[in-house]
């Protein structure tokens, strides 16, 4: 996974999954500039196997994580791999993808755990815990975190993301005290969402029944 070189940054144009715009405004009589993107919304499921009392992340390499470990001065055209190391890009999160397929969202959520991390999960067991803005200074998407427990039993293949769309993903188990020691390790790169699942998962959520047993 860290087997990355020849790294080159240009201009966005045409992308499939971003469209960047800057919106001009009036507020309180002065006017006002902010610049942003479109985005797809998306989902993001917290995994737990309760075969063995694990619980499932993904590791993956993420290049928005990778450009902005960047000092501002070395930030193109070409990024010297050697000097700036692809493993700050590299990534600790949950099983996640967009919703860019006329589904429902727990159809889209099931997909993604297949996809990803081998499990073939169905639709009834995949809880939503709740929805929340992401990215709300760029973006502005919604996400929605789902809960899902599998077992050994359910496990088709050994996951690794679709291969079609380039996607290079490593399936990670965690112990439970592993896990919770994440939330506040600042040494491993992890986005928001993994800190806040974790905490709900730790904590516990009243909306939902038949939780496992926690630490």
């Amino acid at each position: 996974m860290e087997k990355i070189d020849n790294v080159r940054i240009s201009e966005c144009e045409n992308s499939l999954y971003i469209r960047p715009a800057r919106m001009r405004y009036t507020q309180n009589g002065k006017e006002k500039i902010w610049d942003l993107m479109k985005v797809h919304d998306s989902v993001a499921i917290v995994i737990f196997n309760i075969s063995r009392q694990v619980l499932v992340f993904v590791k993956q390499f993420r290049p928005a994580v990778y450009y902005n470990s960047l000092p501002a001065e070395e930030t193109g055209p070409t990024i010297d791999t050697s000097k700036y190391p692809p493993s700050e890009g590299i990534t600790i999160e949950l099983c996640a993808g967009i919703v860019d397929k006329d589904k429902c969202l727990e159809e889209i959520a099931k997909d993604e755990i297949l996809e990803e991390c081998g499990y073939d999960v169905p639709i009834s067991s995949i809880k939503k815990i709740t929805s929340f803005k992401s990215g709300v200074g760029v973006s502005g998407s919604v996400q929605t975190l789902f809960y899902a427990e599998v077992t050994d039993g359910m496990r088709q293949h050994s996951g690794g993301g679709n291969t079609c769309e380039g996607e290079e993903i490593d399936v990670v188990d965690l112990t439970l005290s592993e896990a919770k020691a994440l939330i506040f390790n600042e040494d491993v790169p992890r986005p928001v969402t993994l800190i806040l699942a974790l905490m709900w998962f730790f904590d516990g959520n009243m909306s939902l029944t038949n939780l496992p047993n926690k630490l």
